[in-house]
């Protein structure tokens, strides 16, 4: 038994040592080690074989007959710069082996040592594949030329291989053989290296082809030309006999009706092309070319008609009806279409912010300090080892400000056990705060997220000159930062639809919406996207203020675009309420779906502008304070914004509302459900937390920009794009220096039903509130005139609740405001609230 189980921790042993060499063998320090080897000794190959070509010569006589034990001793009478191994190391590769080719193998030497220092990423394989073919090459070719050195000079240029190689190829095929032999695999090669050399050999074998190629299609446009020509002036000529034959020869089912009155793009137009198609058709059937290039040729007859016809011969009408039904009311434009329409035209030369406004705060490049990475790694493995949790590997990605480490656990360890020592290894790490992710979506393994000793900024210059930003198709791209493993994060407000940003004070929150932003301003023209910016703090997004006549829109009767009165913002969320009607009504009549499909339509003139249709631009809400308003409004602010939320994504209407306090009576359910993307800056608690992501976790971030961000399933950490308030400044400076719209965009105007005018006094009793009995009955009821208890009791805003008061009092319900006390109540009872209610019906 005691010999089993010394066999058993034998092989256990074995087991732990092997696995321990494999993973010091899989290890980013023994890479970098035989990195650093290579380069270093493809430098010393580099100075043996260059000092070979002086000094090989005198060291030839040594080295080809050495004493016993010479090449030992240190008076070797060697002159290579590389010592005796280095001339050693040149004989034998240059002479007896490659020639001057075998430079090529200190060429994969430092190529290989840097990536294994991961100092750039090459493509090992190919290097090595092409400097082996490359070598073996020249040292043939060389070998061939300069066959007669080697009786000569002590410096065979293609080495023994070479030598050999070409006087066996020579013996089987002859000279021109082997020449032919080297031209082909010569071009092989270069084809392995760039696709490029296929047409350098077409252009060397066949100069003159695309000239005789443009003089063949010179030469068939004039014989097409001649072709349309001939049958435009029989068309002219014979008007009234090719209309009739028309008439008779339509055809009769209903695909070869629409084959023929299928209008080109969506559009009918008042040209006759259906004329020439016609005429075309009725040629001989004598031409030499098939079917398709008889119908590229109708194509380019019926432009070339198009193009040649004068202006009284397009305005003719045409020769038969399309359309029994069709009418001027429909929708479809039927103008001239020669050239879509083009939002961008009324400020056609606008010119986009450039990157130089913004700054670049230092060295933002990524940097991996394997100090600080090393020794995390060896205090996360010794607290999970002290709780008897084994690890089989573990592995980081280096962020700006967090670096996440990922571990896989052995085998029978519960996950749990590791994420409930979240504290004890936050303890170990002298960390600000550790997140653990147990376990990693789509991944195996699990995460630990630790914050860097020395954390980076993320400029907004980095982000929008990167290729992902410059490159996107998104329709609305909101650019908020880079991930953990430094890439761009950005996401499309378009299919966001509604986001929902939330923090504490001083996390970076008022820094996240000026990115927001500015990655939009850098995207999109003045015609095409329009900010309604509702600010009550009064100072945070008055820097937006000077690009008012390009991007803002505001009420017409408004006089400053940022929004700061609460009544104001009443009427603004309710105005973009019926801007959202209106746009469905066109949607409607216009037969699409989204905003997409419909601007498309009306960029190819498929819609007509005199039937009230318009170029739609995206409209972006953005409410700071969020928890401000609702203190102050209530439902008159949340009511309009649950209602666009629910129905403008299509429409083009998006919506971004930030607070600092994330409780659940400021995001109700109602919020929550209607903003499914999701930014949490840090928080306080755990509880402010699950109110905004439905989870924990920001209660854990490290704040100055660190959020989670939430759209789906699982958020993604993000370091949020510093843009500083210099930055926007200029920004919006650049973008106001230049020619803008008249006025910002109008708004429609919203009529308040519920809104008295001054036909009596201060107070339009024949429009009574919709609650004015139901709040009469409640004062009588508690015998108390208060505006904050109707305020409290039906759940509206203090300035609705004023408006009734003031009916009350001129209904002679309620007496005159008594300073801070309630107002005296002088309706006894029901019975005398019902007899002034029929005197004031009467």
């Amino acid at each position: 038994m005691t010999k089993k189980k010394t066999d058993n921790k034998t092989s256990e042993e074995k087991f732990i040592s092997a696995g321990k060499v494999v993973t010091a063998i899989k290890s980013e320090t023994f890479h970098f080690t035989v990195g650093l080897f290579c380069v270093i000794f493809g430098v010393y190959m580099l100075l043996a074989f260059s000092s070979f070509f002086f000094t090989g010569g005198n060291d030839q006589s040594i080295l080809s007959h050495p004493n016993p034990g010479e090449l030992l001793e240190t008076g070797n009478r060697i002159q290579n710069y590389a010592g005796a191994r280095g001339a050693q190391l040149s004989q034998f590769l240059i002479n007896d082996c490659f020639g001057i080719s075998a430079y090529l193998i200190i060429v994969f030497l430092i190529v290989t040592g840097m990536k294994l220092m991961k100092a750039y990423d090459f493509k090992l394989r190919k290097w090595f594949a092409g400097c082996s073919l490359l070598m073996i090459w020249l040292s043939i070719a060389l070998g061939f030329m300069f066959e007669g050195t080697f009786q000569d000079s002590f410096l065979y240029p293609g080495g023994l291989h070479g030598y050999n190689i070409s006087l066996w190829i020579c013996s089987q095929i002859g000279a021109s053989g082997l020449l032919l032999g080297l031209l082909i695999t010569a071009i092989l090669l270069g084809v392995f290296f760039s696709k490029s050399t296929i047409q350098m050999v077409r252009k060397l074998f066949h100069p003159s082809l695309p000239k005789r190629k443009k003089k063949m299609t010179d030469e068939r446009t004039e014989s097409v030309q001649s072709e349309a020509s001939q049958a435009i002036k029989k068309e002219r000529e014979n008007k009234e006999e090719s209309h009739t034959i028309q008439e008779e020869t339509l055809p009769t089912t209903d695909d070869d009706k629409n084959k023929y009155t299928e209008p080109k793009n969506g559009n009918y137009t008042d040209s006759k092309p259906n004329e020439i198609e016609l005429t075309v058709d009725e040629q001989p059937a004598n031409h030499s070319h098939t079917e398709d290039n008889e119908e590229e040729e109708n194509l380019m007859l019926m432009q070339m008609e198009q193009e040649d016809l004068q202006p009284n011969q397009q305005l003719e009408e045409p020769s038969f009806e399309i359309d029994d039904n069709h009418n001027e009311e429909d929708e479809e434009y039927h103008g001239e279409i020669s050239q879509p329409y083009n939002p961008r035209l009324d400020l056609e030369h606008y010119q986009f912010p450039t990157l130089d406004l913004l700054n670049s705060y230092g060295d933002h490049e990524p940097t991996i300090d394997m100090e600080e990475q090393n020794a995390n790694k060896d205090r996360i493995i010794k607290v999970l080892r002290s709780f008897g949790i084994e690890i089989s590997s573990i592995k980081a990605s280096v962020g700006p400000t967090i670096t996440l480490y990922e571990i896989t656990p052995a085998e029978g360890v519960r996950i749990s056990k590791i994420r409930n020592l979240e504290d004890d290894i936050a303890l170990s790490l002298s960390a600000l705060g550790i997140r653990i992710i147990a376990p990693i979506p789509g991944k195996g393994t699990i995460g630990i997220e630790v914050p860097n000793a020395n954390p980076r900024i993320v400029p907004m210059s980095s982000i929008l000159a990167s290729k992902k930003f410059q490159e996107t198709t998104f329709d609305l791209p909101v650019a908020l930062g880079k991930t953990i493993t430094n890439e761009v994060f950005m996401v499309d407000l378009a299919k966001a639809p509604h986001m929902l940003v939330a923090g504490a004070t001083g996390q970076g929150k008022s820094v996240g919406l000026n990115a927001i932003v500015t990655s939009l301003l850098y995207k999109k023209h003045p015609s095409e996207l329009k900010f309604v910016i509702i600010d009550p703090k009064k100072v945070e997004f008055a820097i937006y203020a000077p690009i008012e006549k390009h991007f803002l829109a505001k009420l017409p009767d408004g006089e400053d675009a940022i929004i700061t009165d609460v009544t104001k913002v009443v009427q603004t969320l309710n105005s973009l309420c019926v801007e959202m009607d209106t746009r469905y009504d066109l949607l409607r009549k216009a037969g699409c779906r989204n905003i997409k499909e419909y601007n498309a339509k009306f960029i190819n003139r498929q819609l007509n502008p005199e039937k009230g249709h318009r170029f739609m631009p995206y409209i972006v809400i953005i409410i700071d304070e969020f928890g401000d308003l609702i203190m102050t409004a209530g439902k008159e602010v949340e009511l309009p914004i649950c209602r666009i939320a629910q129905l403008a994504r299509a429409v083009g209407i998006h919506a971004i509302i930030a607070t600092q306090r994330p409780t659940t009576n400021i995001i109700t359910g109602t919020i929550k459900a209607n903003f499914p993307a999701r930014v949490a800056f840090r928080v306080a608690s755990m509880m402010d937390s699950r109110t905004i992501l439905d989870r924990p976790g920001a209660q854990q971030l490290i704040g100055k920009g660190d959020m989670l961000y939430l759209q789906g399933n699982d958020p993604v950490r993000v370091q949020c794009a510093f843009v500083d308030t210099p930055e926007v400044e200029k920004i919006a400076n650049y973008i106001s220096r230049q020619q803008g719209y008249p006025t910002a965009f109008m708004l429609p105007e919203y009529i308040d039903e519920n809104a008295e005018s001054s036909t009596v006094g201060d107070v339009d009793m024949n429009r009574l509130d919709p609650l004015f009995e139901e709040a009469a009955r409640l004062i009588i009821y508690h015998q108390q005139g208060s505006t904050s208890l109707i305020q409290r009791k039906f759940s509206i805003g203090y300035n609705r609740a004023g408006r009734i008061m003031d009916q009350l009092e001129r209904a002679g319900i309620v007496g005159p405001a008594n300073g801070s006390k309630a107002r005296d109540v002088l309706c006894i009872d029901e019975n005398d609230l019902e007899m002034r209610m029929n005197n004031l019906k009467n």
